[in-house]
């Protein structure tokens, strides 16, 4: 089910999505965890986050290109992804994978750092680049712009 997913790219929590649907919390929690929801439940949730049940019973989430949110950013945005992925259609998988790197070797010349007074420096350079990357991958998720390739197989 992909409940999860579609209250995500509306940018409501769970408490909202609660308040919207009449439901309780904790049964959007449930459901949220892959637990089965009763028809009633889904007949709220697809009212409030407009949809239909076939919908909410998708096991992946596909974004309408159609929209495509990539379109609709502002320019300095797109000028910013493009320049940090060096990609015209930025991935989160690839925004993920940059971030763990510059997590992990900032790490590691910080410790470096107690020997040598540049790796600290390079270590510092390196974790606020990764955080730089944690900003963008944020963005990202914030206005939808991610064109991951999304598989039959997993």
């Amino acid at each position: 089910m992909i409940l999860k997913e579609l209250r995500i790219s509306r940018h409501l929590s769970q408490e909202q999505l609660a308040q919207m649907s009449g439901l309780n919390v904790r049964t959007i929690q449930r459901i949220e965890s892959g637990k089965n929801a009763s028809l009633e439940s889904l007949k709220c949730l697809a009212a409030a986050l407009e949809v239909d049940i076939a919908t909410l019973n998708q096991e992946k989430f596909i974004m309408n290109k159609e929209s495509d949110s990539w379109k609709a950013l502002p320019f300095i945005l797109k000028c910013w992804f493009v320049l940090n992925f060096l990609q015209a259609r930025p991935s989160r998988e690839s925004a993920v994978r940059i971030e763990k790197i510059g997590h992990i070797s900032g790490f590691i010349f910080c410790c470096l750092g107690t020997v040598s007074e540049p790796a600290l420096v390079g270590g510092l350079i390196m974790l606020s680049s990764a955080y730089l990357y944690h900003w963008l991958r944020y963005q990202g998720d914030k206005y939808g712009i991610w064109y991951d390739v999304v598989t039959d197989d997993g």
